[in-house]
């Protein structure tokens, strides 16, 4: 995998097949509209990463009812917007839903274009389905590339492998190849229903950009007492990740995630091995993985207005 280091703190790598450079830590979007963070912290935790060399910035449509993207749109103002890659996520399955949640996320943003933007949450095996319908999601998403909105497409997912490897099945029976594809990465994850394991090989065959998410899981993997904070960076910064996203809601956990990618070393295989000996038995029944286990993470499931209306051609199936 392609990477440099620009200065002695932070670690740029290419975007899969884009030939993008991004930084490898990304600022993770929900932590900024979370309401012990306050908008004029969340403005500088977004101002002073881009200071210090963070390019990657995460968001989605969802995020706190709007208030992530609103916040990140006012910080990226002035000069800020040109130093960044931004990416954000909408969870509309159908076109129409597609095509408004995005005019929204621009509208907040405060920008003529959005560099990346995912199809949210494809965690059920109906997803794909909708997504690539011919009124479907995917159809809005390559209008608004056409018309210069949005520069590069993705998906995201946190509750299935085989879920992002059927829609991986699914756009390439429609032709389609993803930019980008944002799952979790982390020192859990080897043990149990495995991203790492069964979709980050065929994501690097595929030379797609890889997003490495829930790399401490909002600090759900900490408390096994098993693994420190660098160290669960350090080992979703050592696979063929593009970027690492890691929530920041404060200025003490911004100077963490820096430090981990100024302390960032390749590790070989006997470093890997011990940690992952370290995380096997808290993590063999996916308990600090609850994304994975529960459907507390999942907001379109709380919320399936926000997918849309299926597509027509299958309610006219149904039976009147």
């Amino acid at each position: 995998m392609s990477q440099t280091r620009a200065n002695s703190e932070m670690l740029y790598r290419v975007l899969g097949s884009t030939n993008e450079k991004v930084s490898a830590i990304g600022l993770g979007g929900w932590h900024i509209g979370l309401k012990h963070v306050d908008e004029q912290l969340a403005i500088r935790i977004v101002r002073t990463a881009i200071d210090r060399g963070i390019t990657f910035m995460d968001n989605s449509w969802d995020y706190n009812g709007g208030v992530s993207e609103i916040r990140m749109g006012k910080a990226l103002r002035d000069r800020y917007r040109d130093k960044v890659f931004l990416m954000t996520k909408i969870d509309g399955r159908s076109k129409k839903a597609a095509a408004k949640q995005l005019d929204e996320s621009l509208q907040r943003l405060q920008v003529d274009y959005i560099d990346l933007v995912q199809h949210h949450e494809i965690l059920r095996h109906e997803d794909p389905y909708r997504v690539f319908d011919p009124e479907g999601a995917n159809a809005a998403l390559i209008e608004a590339r056409e018309a210069g909105k949005l520069r590069y497409i993705g998906f995201t997912g946190h509750k299935d492998p085989y879920v992002h490897l059927h829609m991986l099945e699914i756009a390439a029976s429609h032709q389609f190849k993803f930019d980008t594809v944002q799952m979790p990465l982390n020192v859990m994850d080897a043990h149990y229903r495995s991203f790492e394991k069964l979709v980050l090989p065929e994501l690097v065959k595929q030379n797609i950009g890889v997003l490495g998410m829930k790399s401490l899981a909002n600090g759900i993997l900490l408390r096994s007492n098993t693994v420190e904070p660098i160290e669960c960076l350090h080992y979703a910064l050592n696979l063929p990740t593009s970027v690492v996203i890691t929530g920041i809601d404060s200025m003490e956990i911004l100077e963490q995630a820096l430090t981990a990618v100024r302390t960032f070393q390749p590790m070989d295989e006997q470093q890997v091995r011990s940690l992952l000996a370290k995380t096997a038995k808290a993590a063999s029944s996916g308990e600090f993985e609850p994304f994975k286990t529960s459907s507390i993470f999942d907001s379109t499931a709380q919320n399936p207005d926000w997918l849309g209306d299926e597509p027509q051609r299958i309610q006219q199936l149904m039976p009147s």
